[in-house]
C-alpha cells in the first residue's frame, strides 16, 4: 500500500489561471489572460519527471482552463509516455471542440471531467457566471461519448442546487457518466460562506448520497467532504456490512459493477489535504490542496518530493492526532479527519475541527455523561 508520508496518491497541477468563465465559487479567481510567470514547457517536463519519481501518482491538469495553454497536449503526451495516468478538467467554453477532444484522445488522456452544477441552464449558468455554459457542457459531453471517452461530472453542492439533487442524479445517469464527483463548497477564492449549505444539510446530503449510491449505475465520490466517510461507515455498521472489529477505510469503499473494490482506481486509504494529495499552482507554488492556500514551497526552488515529505505543514496534516477540538478526539479521525481546507477557511487554523460536521465523538459524549 502506498505510504502517504512518502508519496501522494494524486497530484493536481494548475496549468494556468486563464479562463473564460466567471464561476461564483472559483478557487483560483480565474482571469481572462494567462500569467507570464506560469511554469514554462521545460519547467513542466521537469515537474512531470519529479511527479513520476514519486511512485507514479495520478496527475490531473486543472486551471483556470487548461485548454488556454497551447502546449497542454504536449505536456499530457510527455506525462503519458512516461507512464503516468493523466486526466483533465477543462472549462466548458468554445475551446472544447470535437477536434480538441479527439486530439486529447490521441495523446492518451484517460478521462475528461466537466462541471455541471444544476440540472438546467438557469441554475448552472448562474453558478458558472456565464450564459450558455450549460448548453456548451452538454454538447461537450456528447462529443466525449461519440469518441468513446469516459465522462466524469463534477458538481459543487451549494445553496443554489441542494434542492435539485434528485434531478441532478437523474441527469448524470442520463448522460451515461462513469463517475459523479460531488464537491462541497469551501469558502475560499470567490466562494463565500453564505453560498454554503448548513452543517445539518451536509449530513442530510451525505445520507442521500449513500442511499443514492446503492441504486445508480455510476460511482459517486466526494471532495472536501471527508465526513461523508463517517456517514457511510455508520450506515454500514447499522446494516451489518462492516467487519465490526474497528473503524477501517476499506469499509467505506463500494464494490463497483465489476465486483472490484473501488474499480475506478481511487485511493485505498482516505485522502485529505496534504495527506495523499498535493497541489501545484501555475507559478510553481506548492499547497496541501487548491482549497487550502497555505504555501509550503515552490518547485522552482525545492524538489517536489522534499516539499511533500518534509514540509512541517504537510507533516502536521498527515498526523490526525494533531487535530484540535472534537476532530482531535473523534474515533473516526484516522478515516475521516474532516476537511482541513474548510477548517482553515472558517477558523484560520487548518488543524481545527471540521466546522460543518454535526457529529459528537464518543469521547465527548462519555465525558458529558460522566459529568452528570
Amino acid at each position: 500500500m502506498r505510504d502517504f508520508n512518502e508519496n501522494p496518491f494524486i497530484v493536481i497541477w494548475e496549468l494556468t489561471r486563464a479562463c473564460q468563465l466567471q464561476c461564483l465559487h472559483c478557487r483560483a479567481e480565474a482571469q481572462y489572460h494567462r500569467d507570464p510567470r506560469e511554469l514554462t514547457f521545460e519547467e513542466g517536463k521537469k515537474l512531470i519527471n519529479e511527479i513520476y519519481d514519486m511512485d507514479q501518482p495520478m496527475l490531473v491538469f486543472t486551471g483556470g482552463d487548461p485548454l488556454m495553454r497551447a502546449d497542454v497536449y504536449d505536456l499530457a503526451k510527455y506525462a503519458i509516455d512516461k507512464g503516468l495516468r493523466v486526466s483533465m478538467t477543462p472549462s466548458a467554453t468554445p475551446n472544447v471542440t470535437k477536434e480538441a477532444i479527439r486530439k486529447a484522445k490521441e495523446v492518451g488522456l484517460a478521462r475528461w471531467a466537466f462541471s455541471l452544477d444544476g440540472p438546467n441552464a438557469e441554475i448552472h449558468d448562474h453558478f458558472r457566471g456565464t450564459s450558455g455554459s450549460f448548453a456548451l457542457t452538454i454538447r461537450a459531453i456528447q462529443y466525449l461519448h461519440e469518441l468513446d471517452i469516459p465522462v466524469q461530472i463534477n458538481t459543487v453542492i451549494s445553496r443554489y442546487n441542494v434542492h435539485v439533487l434528485d434531478e441532478m442524479a437523474e441527469l448524470v445517469e442520463k448522460l451515461k457518466c462513469v463517475l459523479w464527483s460531488v464537491f462541497f463548497l469551501v469558502p475560499t477564492g470567490r466562494g463565500k460562506e453564505s453560498d454554503m449549505i448548513s452543517p445539518v444539510e451536509h449530513e442530510r446530503v451525505f445520507r442521500w448520497l449513500y442511499e443514492t449510491s446503492k441504486r445508480v449505475p455510476f460511482d459517486i465520490k466526494t471532495t472536501a467532504a471527508q465526513h461523508y466517510r463517517r456517514v457511510v461507515l455508520q450506515a454500514k455498521m447499522r446494516e451489518g456490512k462492516t467487519a465490526n472489529n474497528g473503524i477501517h477505510y476499506e469499509d467505506v469503499l463500494n464494490k463497483g459493477l465489476t465486483g472490484q473494490v473501488d474499480g475506478l482506481g481511487r485511493a485505498p486509504r482516505g485522502v485529505n489535504d496534504g495527506n495523499g494529495f498535493i497541489f501545484i499552482s501555475h507559478i510553481g507554488d506548492v499547497y496541501p490542496s487548491g482549497l487550502l492556500p497555505v504555501k509550503a514551497g515552490n518547485i522552482r526552488e525545492t524538489p517536489l518530493a522534499d516539499i511533500y515529505r518534509h514540509s512541517p505543514i504537510f507533516q502536521d496534516l498527515r498526523n490526525p492526532d494533531k487535530y484540535k477540538g472534537k476532530c482531535g478526539v473523534c474515533e473516526f479521525r484516522h478515516v475521516c479527519g474532516g476537511s482541513r481546507s474548510r477548517a482553515y477557511a472558517v477558523t484560520g487554523d487548518y488543524l481545527e475541527s471540521e466546522p460543518y460536521c454535526i457529529y459528537i465523538p464518543k469521547a465527548l459524549r462519555n465525558k458529558e455523561a460522566n459529568r452528570r
